[in-house]
């Protein structure tokens, strides 16, 4: 009998974090198919993982090893707070070939539909009830106001009237906050992230650096503004059904991964973010992405 492995690491930082949850999974993962491998690939390093990051906005918080830069860590958090939305296809054009949802869009518009005449009219393919569009993160905020330490404090992208269908559905599944009172009457907010897939070289240190900027911006920073309260980073639980390199990547990911962690110090391998050469290169990207963004929308006569 054979079992996908369940996996647990943490760390301090979210570099720490995210090095030791790939070295587990490269160690102790298990070989499976994916649904993505072309003929002449390796099957996928695999597991279940759960990862604690005990301080998510601690420096150094940027792992230089991952496969990406700056500016892409700039537009995935722009695209998280809904710089892409318009991105969205319309669902009754089978001609649109746009994407089928952001994540944004799934967190504060949540449920099928579209604006018609001044209001909006849900539209559904199915006979399961739902209501749309729903704002997910003002709830989740008035509900931790109301009851800190409450345990409804959730929200949801999964649509199963559309996303069984599609070709490449949301992978990020629910995100649940709770808050602990402090003795100086700040709050200490705790948040737990589930995805059913994350691709752990190729997207998964972006997924955890980005959410925790779109927590601060989105919901702690808006409950600090509504209630007079300081609202800390508590720890982050990530908790991936799927945590996997894909066989396509595994020479990759060796190679500039790996290699580096057996050869250099971590102090070599992380950036801060506050250091003055990065928060350049985080401004000056912005309008280039917004430049892109721009022009994909005229592109799609948005």
């Amino acid at each position: 009998m054979q079992n996908i492995p369940v996996l647990y690491t943490s760390g301090k930082t979210i570099p720490e974090a995210y090095e030791k949850s790939l070295l587990s999974l490269m160690f102790n993962g298990c070989k499976i198919k994916t649904q993505y491998d072309k003929p002449e690939d390796l099957p996928s390093i695999d597991a279940t993982m759960d990862i604690t990051i005990e301080n998510p906005e601690a420096e150094p918080s940027i792992y230089k090893l991952f496969p990406g830069g700056i500016e892409d860590l700039r537009e995935y958090v722009m695209e998280l707070q809904g710089a892409k939305d318009d991105w969205v296809r319309n669902v009754d054009d089978l001609e649109d070939r746009r994407w089928d949802y952001t994540y944004h869009g799934r967190l504060a518009k949540w449920g099928r539909w579209k604006e018609k005449d001044s209001g909006i009219t849900p539209i559904y393919t199915s006979n399961i009830p739902c209501d749309g569009p729903i704002n997910q993160i003002d709830i989740v905020i008035k509900n931790l106001i109301d009851a800190p330490y409450t345990r409804r404090a959730q929200a949801i992208t999964w649509m199963p009237f559309i996303d069984n269908d599609i070709a490449d559905p949301p992978c990020l599944q629910s995100m649940w906050f709770r808050m602990l009172e402090e003795k100086d009457s700040s709050y200490t907010l705790n948040t737990n992230i589930r995805f059913r897939s994350n691709d752990a070289w190729g997207a998964a240190f972006m997924n955890m650096w980005g959410i925790t900027k779109f927590i601060r911006s989105e919901i702690a920073n808006k409950i600090e503004k509504e209630t007079g309260r300081i609202i800390n980073m508590g720890r982050l639980n990530w908790h991936a059904d799927s945590y996997h390199i894909y066989g396509k990547d595994i020479n990759n990911a060796a190679d500039r991964f790996l290699k580096r962690v057996m050869t250099t110090d971590f102090s070599d391998r992380v950036w801060n973010f506050n250091d003055s050469e990065i928060q350049e290169a985080w401004h000056e990207a912005e309008a280039t992405i917004r430049k892109k963004i721009d022009d994909y929308n005229r592109e799609h006569d948005q």
